[in-house]
């Protein structure tokens, strides 16, 4: 044979064999997706099995299961692929009507739960109201037999009387509850319940006396789920809104007078009575800012164990205020500063050099370079003296003596309508001074001094300047007068804009 035929002969078995492997693959695929393929080729025939599937779980009493293969959901699936035929919508009526006899023998056999459910499903496929009704009543006369509707009762007007009126199964509202869950129309059980709401919010008022917020929330809350509708409710509601509201005003005037403890406390109360409460949550973050922008102070003063405490309460105030990576960047620069220019340097050597940097810093506070230039200004030198020696008399004395310059540098300042020039005197003077009622004054004139400037640039359309000038009033005093004013116009202009 030649080599020709030989070479054809080859090739076709490599074809017949490839045709086979092909056959083969397609049987696979067609086995495999046999029931997809003709649930899309032919969705009446699938709509006709799973009737066929739900008629088979009807009989066998499977109402209905969640993963799908009860009647319920078969007929319901049936329904979905072949909307026009009736045959699934009588199945679910069918399926309904099962499920109040199935209800029947449930609440004859003292399956009462079982019973509760089965109603539910016949309530879902609109079985006739009057059929569901009259089961449910024969339910819970049953599950009141059983309980003992009477001894909870007695066991509720006990608990009231012996002023246990909420806070566990055995109290006077929820055994109430019981017994109403059970005859929704037991007059005693009624007026039991309605007495009890009334002596709750009685407690919530004198919780409120005592500005305990939080427990008389709690109290009320508990009224409002049992009866939203109580007479006595919309008025004691009123009542926790308006002294929430006092004690949020309380904690807006210590955190303007810096007593950011007492501030703190005040927010944390109104946010335990009304969570919802954005102004106390903005105060929280405030609280945090302050208590970030003292420890900043302290590191300035290389004051370590002040600095480090303020962080931790800023820390624990509002975890996500933006002063607290600064203040913490600002406490590690200083410790560097001070490791720096101080712990390496011999006890006569810092001494020397402690005098120097005292000498330049009078020669520049007569000078009159208080601030610049930078490096060399009075400031500065004595920056490095605290960082070389922050206990030492001379430096605190320095300091003192700059204390006045400093203040006349920002009234000099905010006089020339020099607003930049006056917050770094101001900052200045109060890494001096720390925190004290000139300052905080300082700060409300300055920030109104910004806002007036916000105003006009607002005035003239230059919307990126005003923005500018409500950032810095607002960092100065986040309470000053026509703050939120203001910052409402801006918004109002850049939403038009």
């Amino acid at each position: 044979m030649s080599r020709a035929a030989e070479g054809a002969r080859r090739v076709r078995r490599r074809g017949w064999g490839l045709g086979a492997l092909a056959v083969a693959i397609a049987a696979l695929l067609l086995l495999v997706l046999r029931q997809p393929l003709s649930d899309w080729l032919w969705p009446q025939t699938r709509a006709q099995q799973l009737r066929a599937d739900a008629a088979r779980a009807l009989a066998q009493g499977r109402l209905s299961a969640v993963d799908g293969s009860g009647a319920r959901e078969l007929y319901a699936a049936a329904l979905a692929l072949d909307p026009d035929r009736s045959d699934a919508r009588d199945g679910l009526t069918r399926v309904g009507q099962a499920a109040v006899t199935q209800a029947d023998r449930a609440i004859a056999a003292g399956r009462f739960d079982e019973a509760h459910r089965l109603l539910t499903l016949a309530r879902e496929l609109a079985v006739p109201r009057s059929q569901v009704e009259t089961l449910d009543r024969r339910l819970r006369e049953r599950e009141a037999t059983e309980a003992g509707v009477d001894g909870l009762l007695a066991q509720a007007v006990a608990a009231r009387a012996a002023g246990r009126l909420d806070g566990g199964d055995n109290t006077a509202l929820p055994l109430y509850q019981r017994v109403l869950a059970l005859q929704p129309d037991r007059t005693e059980a009624l007026e039991g319940r309605e007495d009890t709401l009334a002596d709750l919010l009685q407690l919530a008022r004198r919780s409120l006396a005592r500005g305990d917020l939080a427990e008389a929330a709690t109290r009320m809350q508990r009224v409002q789920a049992a009866d939203p509708g109580h007479v006595d409710l919309p008025e004691a509601l009123a009542e926790l809104a308006r002294q929430a509201e006092q004690r949020r005003n309380q904690a807006d005037a210590d955190l303007r007078r810096n007593r950011l403890a007492a501030a703190r406390e005040g927010y944390r109360a109104v946010m335990a009575a009304t969570p919802d409460d954005t102004a106390a949550q903005r105060g929280l973050v405030r609280v945090a800012e302050a208590y970030a922008a003292r420890s900043g102070r302290y590191a300035g003063d290389f004051r370590f164990a002040e600095a480090e405490a303020a962080l931790r309460e800023a820390r624990a105030t509002s975890a996500d205020a933006a002063g607290i990576a600064e203040a913490k960047q600002r406490l590690l620069q200083a410790r560097q500063a001070q490791q720096r220019l101080g712990s390496t340097v011999p006890t006569a050597e810092r001494k020397r050099r402690l005098r120097l940097l005292l000498d330049e810093a009078a020669a520049a506070e007569a000078r009159g370079d208080l601030l610049t230039p930078p490096g060399d200004s009075a400031f500065d030198k004595l920056r490095a003296a605290q960082a070389l020696a922050p206990q030492d008399a001379e430096v605190k004395a320095a300091g003192a003596r700059l204390l006045p310059a400093t203040r006349r540098c920002f009234e000099q300042e905010l006089r020339g309508n020099r607003l930049a020039r006056a917050r770094e005197c101001l900052d200045v003077c109060a890494a001096l001074e720390g925190d004290s009622a000139m300052l905080r004054d300082a700060r409300r004139r300055l920030a109104q001094r910004w806002i007036g400037v916000g105003d006009e640039r607002l005035g003239a359309g230059e919307l990126q300047a005003a923005q500018t000038a409500l950032q810095a009033a607002r960092e100065l005093d986040p309470d000053a007068s026509g703050l939120d004013e203001f910052a409402g116009r801006l918004r109002a202009a850049a939403a038009a804009n």
